[in-house]
Formats: C-alpha cells, structure tokens, sequence
C-alpha cells in the first residue's frame, strides 16, 4: 500500500547518516572529538522505519481488511538485499589485500551472520565494544543494526496482524506497553548487560515502537496535527533535542536509556507535527537534504568498509585530508549504488524472479568465498610472518578470563581453576593484567594456583590516586579498602609468591608518556609532579606494605615495562601497505623504535623506589627492559624483531612480549624453588 511521499522524512534520514558518518570519521578540533554523540543517527533510523513499516502495514489492514505478507517481504528484500550484497562482493578483494588473517577470518565470519540478519548477536558474542578503536577497523560491524531492523521486519507484521484481528480495540494499548517495557529493559541493561544492551532487538524495539505509535494514531484518526501554534514550534524543539544529543551526548553514556528518550521524542515532534507551511519541514524538504536522504541506505552501506580499510591499509596516517577525501568517495559511490543498484532492484519493472536468481547466485558466492577464507584460516601465506603476530585484540584479548568468560581485569578475585596449595598472586595494573593469560598457562604447568588481582589503572599503593594535572590535585583511582582486601587476601595465604608491577612512570608524572616526551618534562618537573601530590609517606607505606609481605611471602618485583610514544602495529602496516617498505629492513630504522634514555628518564622515580625495597632473602626482581633495550640495537628500546611486535598498544605488551616477561619470571620462581628444596 503506497504512502503519501513526505520530504521531510527524508531530510531527518539525511542528519541520521551524516550524524553517524560523521561520528565515524572521529574528526577532532582542538582535541575535541566533534558529533561525539553521531552515533544517536541510527536511532533517528529506528523510528522512522517503525513509522513506515507501520504505515505500510496499518494502512491496508484498515483499508483491505488483510495484508500479503508476500508483498511487504518482496519490498523488503527489493529494498535492502541488493545493495547490500554488492557491497560485500566488492569488498572480498579489499580484505584479501589489506586484512590480517585473525581480521580476514572475523570479516568472513561477520559477512555469515550478516547474511542471516544475526550479526548483532555475532559482534555481541565476540566481545565488540561499538565505539572501540578496535571496531573502526571491521568492516561490517555496522551491520548490526540492519539485523536488528531485519528481525523487526521478520516478527512485526506477524505480531501486529494477529493483534489487529484478534484485539483491535486493545493495539494502542497493546504498542504502549510494549513501549514502556522494552525502555524500562534498555535502562536497566544499559546498567548491567552494556554491551547485550545495545545491540538487540528487545531493547531497541521501543524506538521502532515509538513511531509505530505515531503510525497508529495517524491510520486511525486520518491525520496528524492540526494545531498551528505546535505545528509551527514543536518540530524546531525536536530538531534541537536532536542536534543537541548529536553534538553532547558520548559513547560512555547509558545507551539506550532513558537518556536516550531525548534524541526519539525530537524525531517523533518532527515526524508528528512537521507541515508544508513550518520553517523545519521546509529546511528538511531543502533538495540537499532529500538527496542525501535518498541515498542514505547506500550511504550507510559504504562509509564503514571505505572508513575501515583507509584505517588499515595506512591511507588515513599518510594524509590529513585523507578522511576528507572518503567521505567525497564514499558520497560518489553511493550515488553511483543507489542509481544503479537500489532504483534498479526496487523498479517494478524487473522482474522479482530474476531478483531472487540473482540474490541466491550472490548468496552463494559469498557464503563459498566466506568459507574457503575460514578453511583456509584467512590465508597466512599473503603477509610476512611478523603481520600474521600482530594482536589483533590488543592486550584485553590475551587477559586471563574467570569460568563465565568475563576478562579478568577489575575483578577481585578470578582465580585459575587450579586448586593447588601453592599459590601465586599477581598485582597492579592493567599492564600486569596483560601478562596474566600467558602467565596461568605456564603456572598451571608447575600445579601453581593462580590468582589474579589486577586493577585497571590502579598500583599496589595505599592512597596511590590518579593524578589531574590540571587542577594540580589526586583523583581517586582505586579506593584503599579495594587494596586493603587484597592485601589481607595475601596475609591470609602465607608462604605464596606476589607478583607486583605495572606502568610507575604514568603513575608518577599521571601522564601519558607522549604527552611527558611532548611536554619535555625534566627529571625536576618529575619531581615536581611527584612532591607536590604525594608525600614521601606514601613511598614508605609502600616499602614498609611490601617488606612486610615478603616476611611470610616470596616477592617478585616487576620494573617498569618500557612505554613508546607511537602504535607500532599500526605504523608497520602502514610503512607495508602504504610505503611499501620491506619488513626486514624495519629493525634498522630508529624510527620504529625507542630511545633508551627516555625510558630512564621516564623511571628514574620508578627505580628509586623499587630498588630502595632491600630484602636480599625473600625480594627478586624482573628487569623487563633487559629484553629489549640496548642488546638488539645500541641506545634503543626495541619495538621488534623481524617475526614478532612486542606491544599490543603504546604501554601494553603483546602476546609475544607477554611470553617473553612470564618467562623471566618463571626463572624466578624456579629459584624461590630451588631455595626450599
């Protein structure tokens, strides 16, 4: 059943995606990350398809008395099916070329879901956090939110039909409920289940739901307001709800929640009281704003892979203006897409028999090509082995996990399943979170129980605060009760071996070590930072906390892992994808690694400290620089070698370098042995 064509709505389509593509592109002015909350536009989608598909379905139920399901799903696959298949068979050659093969094989695996409209439940499962750097760089992890919308066409008209002819006078009712219940679940998952929150249907329903109540009222009254006076205010209050959500809300926030209420109701005064004679409806009917809104499906399509694989080949590190120029391609071939794919597909005139051929042949070929890079386990063969290493989940990925699959990193107590009476602590932060899946594979090998009590951005110090620099005053890191129970944990388990470490020289500047190389701090404005926020009190506690451990307890002290100022994974795929370097030659270049005397300035308290902790009986130290500063290349701190990178990140060490530390303390250990043997 057609619908009277309303401009307006594709104008609110037009800030949907640029509000999203804009987010996407991270675009900072000043350090200020603009349209931080962009990602509200799929939102803005969800209402308006729930007032359409509605509509559509309402409208020839109150007029026919019936609806052909065979209609509504053939539009539906007209709609979305092509131009989203062509985008994934164009996108095949692009992963071969430039993804990993660990990056190759989530691609493939990604594309399966999305085929089945499930690839929501896919990133969820896979621990994808929307908004991490992590996921700029998978090419199809906007696709959750067409499965969600999928799904809501595949249940919806079913629902609705049997709600219509069986409870018609209850269906208003019946859509408020559900409302309020599908909102009252996304607030309280927002607090508790983030990450489900946000990516399934049950609680995003009740933004499809809001305009499918707006629908509701207009199939059954025959119009929507009337009132001049709110016709003429209320879409401009709606339009700041919205711009105001676009530009303030972050992806730290509740979402969705009942925070998220304010961006909806914008859409619903907009879509609800818009009119030909309102200054709003007349900006949104602007031909600019219908144009986009036009194509924004192929818009929304192709943005992410383009954004994903300038990321990953290197393109968007080479050139400023790079990111400017996606856009440009990414607008050209949409037009392009929507002209010769969508119009094509959704033209009356071509045949829906020859559609569905070609939408199976496409089907299968991208199922085949899917599983042959499963099989093929994404074709090592086409890297050098040190690409083939890299970590493509950085430091989170290889931290030690508790039997529900939850990452061992701010939680109290996640020991290993080993029951053995002998046991291993491990403290700090999440630098020695990092270490710790390695570190319980080579415990469980010495019947050791592991237990680690690792807190994100917290030392093992009494009082030891986050420092704002700004304000030149201690913000709270990790409370002391927090340390204190894990201390009496360790004083009730006599005779165990605590491990202790982590990041000291951020801990004692609070700085991040770019940020200490580009303020070019002195080991007197060191001092500076660390005098006028902690008293030497603090530093005694310490020792006194740690010589105390150490008379019924083996210590194992950590030194500062050193930090560089630069993403090494991603500046070796840049100078291979885009500067054509040769891996083997990279080691040479100074450019790739870091000057060891930075790393002795940066902890030159860090040292004082730990060495000032004297137990010959019962203290033994780690020195991981040992491993990579000065023995490969001469006054340098290596980032490298020619199989392996040695960080996941600017501070966390890989996979690779995770081994590389546990072994040292395994040496350790082995000699805390060797002494009571």
């Amino acid at each position: 059943m057609k619908l009277t064509y309303r401009p307006e709505i594709d104008g609110l389509r037009a800030i949907a995606v640029g509000a999203v593509i804009l987010y996407h592109t991270q675009i900072t002015i000043m350090g200020q990350q603009l349209f931080k909350g962009g990602f509200i536009g799929v939102d803005i989608f969800f209402v308006i398809s729930g007032y359409l598909i509605t509509s559509i379905i309402l409208k020839e139920l109150v007029t026919t008395g019936s609806f052909s399901f065979k209609h509504f799903y053939e539009r539906r696959i007209r709609r979305i099916l092509p131009a989203l298949l062509f985008v994934m068979l164009v996108s095949f050659p692009f992963a071969w070329m430039y993804l990993l093969p660990s990056n190759f094989l989530d691609f493939s695996k990604s594309i399966l879901y999305s085929l089945g409209f499930s690839s929501n439940f896919y990133f969820h499962y896979s621990d994808q956090v929307y908004g991490a750097v992590s996921g700029l760089l998978k090419p199809f992890l906007h696709t959750w939110s067409l499965s969600v919308e999928e799904q809501f066409y595949i249940l919806f008209p079913i629902v609705l039909l049997i709600t219509f002819k069986y409870f018609r006078k209850y269906l208003i009712y019946i859509l408020i409920l559900s409302f309020a219940i599908s909102l009252g679940l996304a607030d309280w998952g927002s607090r508790n289940h983030p990450s489900f929150n946000f990516y399934v249907l049950p609680t995003r329903g009740w933004e499809l739901i809001a305009g499918s109540i707006l629908a509701y009222f207009e199939i059954t009254n025959g119009k929507r307001s009337e009132n001049k006076t709110l016709n003429l205010i209320l879409p401009s209050i709606g339009l700041l709800l919205i711009g105001h959500s676009i530009l303030f809300f972050n992806d730290k926030m509740f979402h969705p929640s009942f925070y998220t209420l304010s961006p909806i109701i914008g859409v619903c005064l907009i879509i609800w009281f818009s009119n030909k004679d309102e200054t709003i409806s007349k900006i949104l009917s602007n031909k600019l704003f219908v144009g986009i809104g036009l194509i924004s499906y192929s818009l929304y399509l192709w943005h992410y892979p383009i954004f994903a694989f300038g990321r990953i080949s290197g393109l968007f590190f080479n050139f400023e203006y790079f990111i400017y120029l996606s856009i440009l391609t990414t607008i050209l071939i949409s037009i392009f897409s929507y002209f010769f794919i969508e119009r094509k597909f959704r033209d009356k005139k071509f045949q829906f028999k020859k559609i569905f051929k070609i939408i199976c042949t496409s089907y299968l070929l991208i199922i085949i090509f899917s599983f042959i890079i499963i099989l093929s386990n994404g074709f090592k063969n086409r890297f050098p082995q040190i690409l083939n290493n890299i970590d493509v989940e950085g430091h989170i990925f290889y931290s030690l996990r508790d039997e529900n699959g939850r990452i061992c990193l701010d939680y109290f107590y996640c020991s290993s399943k080993n029951e053995s009476d002998k046991k291993v602590f491990l403290l700090g932060d999440s630098q020695m979170a990092a270490i710790s899946y390695d570190l319980n594979k080579k415990l469980i090998k010495k019947n050791y129980q592991f237990i680690p009590l690792t807190i994100r951005n917290c030392y093992f110090f009494m009082g030891f605060d986050q420092i704002d620099n700004k304000n030149k005053k201690k913000i709270q890191r990790c409370s002391s009760s927090e340390i204190e129970k894990r201390y009496n944990l360790i004083k009730e388990n006599p005779n165990s071996i605590v491990i202790i470490g982590g990041m000291l020289g951020y801990h004692f500047t609070g700085i991040f070590y770019k940020d200490f190389l580009e303020k070019k701090l002195s080991n007197n404005d060191i001092s500076f930072y660390y005098k006028s926020l902690y008293s030497n009190d603090i530093k005694e506690s310490f020792r006194k906390n740690i010589l105390n451990l150490s008379k019924e307890n083996q210590i194992i002290l950590i030194y500062p892992y050193p930090e560089i100022s630069f993403d090494i994974t991603k500046k070796i795929q840049q100078a291979f994808f885009s500067e054509n370097k040769k891996i083997d030659d990279l080691l040479n270049e100074n450019f790739f690694n870091e000057p060891f005397k930075n790393y002795l300035n940066r902890n030159k308290e860090a040292f004082e400290l730990l060495n000032s902790i004297n137990n010959k009986k019962n203290i033994y130290r780690v020195h991981p620089h040992l491993l990579i500063c000065q023995n490969i290349v001469k006054d340098f701190c290596v980032t490298h070698n020619k199989t392996d990178i040695f960080y996941s990140d600017m501070s966390h060490p890989s996979r690779k370098g995770s081994e590389m530390i546990n072994d040292l303390i395994i040496k350790e250990i082995e000699k805390i042995e060797s002494k009571f043997n």
